[in-house]
């Protein structure tokens, strides 16, 4: 009885063993995927990140901040997504981080897409997620748009607490951050060449009047003699 019994028992007990070894290959390989996902995304971030002027490739590299300065980029306030991310972690509001993130990516998708000079409908790729949010990334990295920050309307949300207030370094400050302090000036966006400042002081002439004659020589000093007519002389 005993040997039936140890007979029955074992393939039962290697059934659970194959069903672990299983489920390990299973979560290396989504491990594995998951990977190259993540380096896919942040390349082409960083091609992003380059063609918007921002200072540093390892931006692109640095999870959760990767996306915050996609969003400054978007006119959205960094913070945000960092609420985002600490909710996801609490009960209860676990539920409604990923819904949120998702619209929140989406408004700074189409401001990003916008100062790319692109129309709305390419905006459906960012729509599908996964390959589709890659091959949109793609075209804005690699394509011959050039970003300026100009070309988007002022944003719906620019007097809201959603609205981007921050200045980091190595981040271009964009058009709708211009009040956000005295100091504020935009980042990798200098003079034009050839361009010199006024001296110290001095003040320009109104438009319309004759500037003064130049000041006369000194008192005592002899004006040099008028030049002798040219040709020859009698």
């Amino acid at each position: 009885m005993d040997t039936l019994h140890l007979a029955y028992s074992d393939p039962y007990g290697a059934s659970d063993a194959a069903g672990l070894a299983a489920l390990g290959a299973l979560y290396a390989f989504s491990a594995v995927l998951g990977l190259i996902g993540y380096v896919i995304g942040a390349f082409l971030l960083m091609k992003v990140f380059e063609r918007a002027g921002v200072e540093g490739k390892w931006r692109a590299w640095v999870p959760v901040y990767n996306y915050m300065v996609f969003v400054k980029l978007g006119d959205i306030s960094p913070w945000v997504i960092l609420g985002i991310v600490i909710a996801g972690v609490i009960p209860i509001l676990n539920f409604l981080a990923i819904p949120v993130a998702f619209v929140i990516l989406i408004m700074a998708a189409v401001r990003v897409n916008a100062k790319f000079g692109r129309e709305w409908p390419i905006l459906l790729l960012f729509l599908l997620s996964g390959l589709g949010v890659w091959i949109w990334l793609g075209i804005l990295g690699f394509s011959g748009n050039r970003w300026n920050p100009a070309a988007a309307s002022p944003s719906p949300w620019g007097n809201s607490f959603l609205a981007d207030k921050t200045v980091w370094n190595g981040v271009p400050v964009q058009p709708a951050q211009q009040g956000v302090g005295a100091n504020a000036a935009p980042q990798g966006y200098g003079a034009p060449q050839g361009y010199s400042a006024p001296p110290a002081g001095s003040t320009p002439p109104a438009a319309g009047t004759t500037p003064p004659p130049p000041a006369p020589p000194a008192t005592g000093t002899t004006p040099p003699p008028p030049a002798p007519p040219a040709g020859p002389q009698v």
